[in-house]
């Protein structure tokens, strides 16, 4: 499945980003979207007050948070003076990101069944909180929506309007964390309490500014509400600089580094749909956060051969669709694989999609993050030990069972590095 160009949640990763759209202002010319970062050291709420009146800009975001800044429409010929204040850092275009798409299968082939909450087995749960940034989430009998905050629009957003019109944010809370009811699903963190952090519209699209206004928001949250873990099935063009966004001027990469680093938030991203380098394509390149790749598997176990089901792929080979990266590269050292094909999951209306993609994958891994949180396997760790931690228990895992692995999985010695399948078992 292919969407419009731009960034995309469930419904693919092939993505480029595209600059607001100006129009005219009576009597400020051409408007541009754009986000003011600011120094570290400045107050934004006084800043973006005092733009406003300076500069004519229509401030829609302010952030605090997880950098000092704001998102404004701004007359296109003032941009040059805004640069030029000494308090700015640096001025970037809004885009569009869309959320990572394609179809379901995943809690057993990385057997969760095993875990210490054991998914299916009618009880347990998970007390670990997970916010998923994207389209938000749908009520649904099998998900334990613990609240939610809105940030899809420019102005005159009611915050409390984070009820998912896709279905993709609903479909990755599912995988993350539907109860052990008895009911249809289970996810691979049963009953976590999941934040619906709505950063995307209902055609699965969302400006740059939005996606900071939820990382915003999860970062001021984080302590207050339990957060420990988010998923972002969703992505766009861009790189990572090894600077957290501070080198080639990118907010977004810059807010997900504070939020790991000053609040303790472990991110979980897909790696996207193109069948290309991941390295293009952010938040997936960022060192900091865990880039999670996709397995077709078609039966839910190991050893291959299964017929294809909602899709043509090949069982236990890497998705067809699933970006990736190169042996021995710097993302190879934050990369994973899950399932991510044929995977069903809570959808709109109380009801139930099978759908695929890295968007699919990004929830198994969120919920094993938040599960080994819960079982306090990962006490203590700091996001970048959860990440190493993830990899090397995988790691282990494939050496103790070799059986348990894909065809490219790390082990393979192949040109193009997926990573090794995560395992739920061990927490």
């Amino acid at each position: 499945m292919r969407l419009p160009v731009a960034f995309a949640a469930a419904l693919a990763l092939v993505v480029s980003f595209t600059v607001f759209a100006t129009s005219a202002d009576a009597g400020a010319g051409p408007l541009r979207q754009v986000i003011a970062v600011l120094r570290d050291d400045v107050d934004s709420d006084s800043i973006a007050s005092e733009h406003a009146y300076r500069f004519g800009a229509h401030v829609s975001h302010v952030y605090g948070a997880v950098l000092r800044g704001y998102a404004a429409r701004v007359p296109e010929r003032v941009i040059e003076s805004l640069k030029r204040d000494a308090r700015v850092a640096f001025v970037e275009d809004d885009r569009l990101l869309w959320a990572t798409d394609t179809v379901p299968t995943g809690v057993d082939r990385i057997e969760g069944d095993k875990s210490s909450q054991l998914s299916g087995d009618g009880a347990g749960s998970v007390g670990t909180g997970v916010a998923i940034i994207d389209t938000g989430i749908s009520p649904h009998s099998e998900l334990n929506i613990a609240g939610g905050y809105n940030c899809a629009g420019f102005f005159f957003v009611n915050r409390n309007a984070w009820t998912d019109g896709n279905g993709h944010g609903t479909h990755v809370a599912g995988t993350v964390a539907a109860k052990d009811n008895g009911a249809n699903i289970v996810g691979v963190a049963p009953g976590a309490p999941l934040w619906a952090v709505r950063v995307l519209s209902s055609n699965g699209s969302g400006y740059l500014s939005w996606i900071i206004c939820g990382i915003n928001w999860v970062a001021n949250n984080a302590a207050a509400k339990g957060i420990k873990v988010a998923n972002m099935s969703l992505g766009g063009g861009g790189s990572d600089d090894g600077n957290c966004g501070n080198s080639n001027n990118d907010s977004m990469h810059k807010a997900i580094c504070n939020a790991v680093n000053n609040k303790g938030v472990t991110f979980v991203v897909a790696a996207g749909n193109s069948n290309a380098n991941f390295a293009t394509f952010t938040p997936a390149a960022y060192n900091e956060v865990l880039t999670v790749t996709a397995v077709a598997d078609f039966n839910g176990q190991p050893g291959g051969g299964a017929v294809p089901t909602c899709r043509t792929d090949v069982d236990d080979t890497a998705a067809d669709f699933s970006n990736w990266t190169t042996p021995g590269s710097a993302d190879a050292s934050h990369t994973i694989a899950a399932p991510g094909v044929c995977i069903t999951s809570t959808w709109n209306n109380g009801g139930y999609n099978t759908i695929s993609g890295t968007s699919m994958a990004s929830p198994h891994a969120t919920g094993t993050v938040a599960l080994c949180i819960s079982s306090g396997a990962c006490a203590g760790l700091t996001p970048a030990q959860i990440v190493q931690k993830m990899r090397a228990d995988a790691a282990a895992n494939a050496a103790a069972d070799p059986t348990y692995g894909f065809a490219e999985d790390a082990s393979s010695g192949g040109t193009k590095y997926y990573g090794h399948l995560i395992y739920a078992g061990g927490y």
